[in-house]
């Protein structure tokens, strides 16, 4: 199986996503019409830079695992354009730019279920191989690279190589998974939530795998989680997502030490502190997210933000620039939105949205 190589250079982003739309139709009626859509995914443009972890945060529903399905290409998009390590994704086998099959080959997913990702009937190591032979590896070869991956990722060929998945923990499952993830030599490795199902021991090992993995094999991962801990600890920078929609980003220290959306500082206050002179005796974010069958007009955040005014309702923010990558959608960033703190987006006063019981 030939080696691909870097075709665009460091400076050209591996991953560029421009209009990414997904929308679920809802069917009812005597002649199961579509009724409505839900807007999962809503217009997310970003870049994966080459060598750097993008972490995605956000509530759950926000649409954080169906971009990953996407970029993944589980799932077609409605609209949007991909364009992989300079060249676009085709939309099938058939289409012009890299193929799907080239495309999966380059690009690996790791999801959150250990268990369900792994078939109970194959021994550890024959999962492992499963790909490459599928792409041209001969089984030796395929079962020698399986070998070296378990090794890789920290268990021992000898004693993991003929087990099956129900003998394993679920740490060790999710090793098994990056190892399979890595079998067809990636450049692009999505986690989807790869250590939400673990004790914190465990976690912290499977982390820091993760960080010598990426060294090990020049790796760029995009990194799907709920825990902002977690997303700190291993990320270069950090995309925050509301309803369906880029609501913030940029490099991490930028992002944790300087939150721009009111949205991205209410989940930031929302982590415990062992401090007792910084805990809250009010919650920084109160009520549920809208119905994305629903959305509300302009700013999608308006109905849970402080500092919501007209204009929020009328037209939806655009993407303003903080200086160092750090980009924010909100009408306090633009200095001529309309709104009443328009271009003084860091003296808004600390403020709780009041709902009445």
């Amino acid at each position: 199986m030939e080696v691909i190589e870097d075709r665009g250079g460091p400076a050209q982003p591996l991953l560029s996503i421009k209009g990414l739309v997904k929308h679920f139709p809802l069917k009812g009626g005597l002649l199961g019409r579509t009724q409505a859509v839900v807007r999962a995914v809503d217009g997310v443009e970003f870049d994966v830079l080459k060598g750097e972890t993008l972490g995605i945060v956000g509530e759950s529903g926000c649409g954080k695992s169906t971009t990953a399905r996407l970029l993944m290409r589980l799932m077609d998009p409605n609209a949007g354009t991909m364009v992989f390590d300079g060249e676009a994704v085709g939309e099938n086998e058939q289409a012009s730019g890299l193929s799907l099959r080239d495309y999966r080959r380059q690009v690996q997913m790791v999801f959150q279920d250990s268990y369900a990702s792994l078939n109970p009937r194959l021994p550890i190591e024959d999962s492992i191989a499963f790909a490459p032979k599928v792409h041209g590896l001969s089984n030796d070869e395929a079962v020698t690279r399986a070998r070296e991956l378990l090794a890789a990722v920290g268990l021992a060929p000898a004693n993991f190589a003929r087990r099956y998945p129900h003998e394993l923990s679920g740490g060790q499952r999710q090793r098994i998974n990056i190892a399979r993830a890595l079998a067809l030599r990636p450049k692009l490795v999505i986690l989807d939530e790869p250590v939400s199902a673990l004790d914190k021991s465990v976690e912290a090992q499977v982390l820091n795998l993760l960080v010598d993995l990426k060294a090990e094999f020049g790796l760029t991962y995009v990194f799907i989680s709920h825990d902002l801990n977690v997303v700190q600890y291993i990320s270069d920078r950090v995309l925050v997502m509301y309803l369906g929609e880029v609501v913030e980003m940029g490099p991490v220290g930028s992002i944790y030490e300087k939150p721009g959306h009111p949205y991205t500082r209410a989940l930031l206050d929302s982590r415990p502190s062992m401090d007792p002179a910084r805990r809250r005796t009010k919650p920084p974010l109160t009520g549920d997210p809208p119905n994305p069958v629903n959305p509300p007009s302009g700013c999608r955040f308006r109905t849970r933000c402080p500092y919501a005014e007209g204009v929020c309702a009328e037209r939806k923010p655009v993407m303003s620039e903080l200086g160092g990558g750090h980009v924010v959608a909100c009408h306090m960033a633009e200095p001529a939105s309309g709104h009443s703190l328009a271009g003084r987006l860091y003296e808004a006063p600390a403020k709780v949205l009041e709902v009445p019981a």
